[in-house]
């Protein structure tokens, strides 16, 4: 048996269809043989603040401990997302550290990482406290759960006319449905549990009430984030 082959062994693997889209996300559990490499990999790395709209504090993740497991997943991305050759963007160990009330109004709304649909994005959690996790959203103005190239300019106008009659969202993070936003799924940050879905999907952390804002990976929400192109 190849490692890939063994890595995959040991998964516990479900596809989901969020949303009238029917978007993809792939669910995988027992994701990494040795996730704890990960945690302790992370308690060695300088982490600070990358990009103005990630709630936390970030490093660089390194591609030697992710290749076995992007190997692995090349059969279910070449099922779920179609063909091409899976090539690392970017890889960031992130943390949550940003409180409720200091967020800034681009953090308190659903996001797009990417507006292509040959991005793709996995998400490994690494957190012994569960609590969190991570939601889907569809807007409801447009109807959209997803953003290509063409919807977005649409989108942004729709989202400012919804902003100047609704006002900003209170300082916080996003529970469940909102005036502007409904919630068409949400995945628990299970331990060593994997998400694996598009990147212009609108999506954003689910934050638990009593979450632990800590820099430290061994104690904070602790993920990998690791964004694909098929190339």
């Amino acid at each position: 048996m190849s490692d890939a082959a063994a890595i995959r062994a040991g998964w516990r693997l479900q596809i989901a269809r969020a949303g009238t889209e029917a978007q993809s996300v792939v669910v995988i559990d027992g994701f990494a043989p040795q996730p704890q490499q990960f945690v302790d990999d992370a308690a060695f790395l300088a982490f600070g603040p990358m990009g103005e709209h990630y709630p936390g504090i970030r490093a660089r993740a390194p591609e030697a401990l992710l290749r076995p497991l992007l190997d692995a997943l090349r059969p279910t991305i070449a099922e779920v997302f179609g063909p091409g050759e899976p090539s690392v963007v970017d890889a960031l160990y992130s943390l949550v550290t940003t409180p409720p009330a200091a967020l800034a109004p681009i953090q308190r709304l659903p996001h797009v990482d990417e507006t292509s649909p040959r991005r793709l994005a996995l998400l490994h959690f690494l957190s012994r406290d569960e609590a969190s996790g991570t939601a889907f959203f569809r807007h409801r103005t447009t109807g959209w759960e997803s953003l290509d190239a063409g919807r977005l300019s649409a989108y942004r106008s729709a989202l400012d006319a919804d902003l100047a009659r609704n006002g900003l969202p209170p300082p916080g993070y996003i529970a469940g449905d909102t005036p502007l936003f409904e919630q068409i799924a949400c995945y628990a940050g299970r331990f060593n549990r994997a998400l694996l879905y598009r990147s212009n999907t609108l999506h954003c952390a689910a934050i638990a009430a009593d979450q632990i804002f800590s820099p430290d990976p061994g104690a904070g929400r602790l993920t990998v984030n690791t964004f694909l192109e098929l190339r």
